[in-house]
């Protein structure tokens, strides 16, 4: 049997999309693990954070909380993430996990200045994502589902800038050989996006922009997906596990 993935749940979906799942189940079926492949700490609800012993690697949702908000639980597992990422543990983080593992390695996270991205973005690689393990021989720009009020606004030190949008200069970096986060959401497809767009409707319409428009847009993401496969993939590998 395959050695399971943790995933690290940090916020529940919107209200009107959570009759299709939590981000762990979303993130496990896009990711193309079986059930007994993922193993989930609910940290948001209070779940303690297990040893990382047996794990091929750790995944960290999304939320709808806010990293810069430093609530008890998100510190707990800010020092936690950045103990497993200089034990060397394969950490990938998405939207509030990204920002979440640059906090905890020293990066600064605040609201985006460009406001808030939603809907299907433009990617666009940095040179560096050319010798990438997750990002190698994508194309240079490809489409992703995005939606987030806060960003990396630096990453830590070390880490490689991978992908920009025209939003966000920031959308995906890693750390060292084996650290992972990306502002996009590689696990959404068009239908998750879309019930985001229409829960955001409001709040569009307050930043001038419309819902109907955005949702229109929204397009299949699956050189998005393959990123977070390929991450699966080389967990694995760097971990020595089935």
């Amino acid at each position: 049997m395959n050695s399971p993935f943790l995933i690290l749940e940090t916020g529940q979906p919107v209200a009107s999309m959570r009759r299709h799942g939590t981000f762990p189940h979303w993130i496990r079926v896009a990711a193309g693990l079986a059930r007994d492949e993922a193993v989930v700490a609910n940290v948001e609800a209070g779940d303690p954070l297990p040893s990382t012993e047996g794990f091929a690697g750790v995944i960290v949702t999304g939320s709808g909380a806010m990293v810069t908000d430093k609530h008890d639980w998100s510190e707990r597992s800010a020092a936690w993430l950045r103990e497993a990422a200089h034990e060397g543990v394969p950490l990938f983080g998405i939207c509030y996990g990204h920002q979440l593992i640059a906090h905890a390695l020293g990066g600064e996270v605040g609201y985006n200045p460009s406001g808030r991205e939603m809907g299907t973005i433009g990617l666009e690689l940095h040179p560096p994502a050319d010798e990438d393990p997750l990002f190698r021989g994508l194309p240079a720009q490809f489409p992703a589902q995005a939606t987030h009020l806060q960003t990396v606004l630096r990453a830590p030190a070390d880490a490689l800038v991978l992908a920009r949008s025209p939003l966000d200069d920031c959308h995906a970096f890693r750390w060292r050989g084996h650290v992972w986060g990306v502002q996009f959401h590689p696990e959404f497809s068009g239908t998750h996006m879309r019930g985001y767009v229409r829960a955001r409707h409001d709040a569009l319409a307050r930043e001038g922009h419309c819902a109907k428009q955005v949702s229109r847009n929204v397009t299949a993401a699956p050189h998005a997906r393959r990123v977070l496969r390929r991450f699966v993939r080389h967990a694995r590998h760097l971990r020595h596990v089935p």
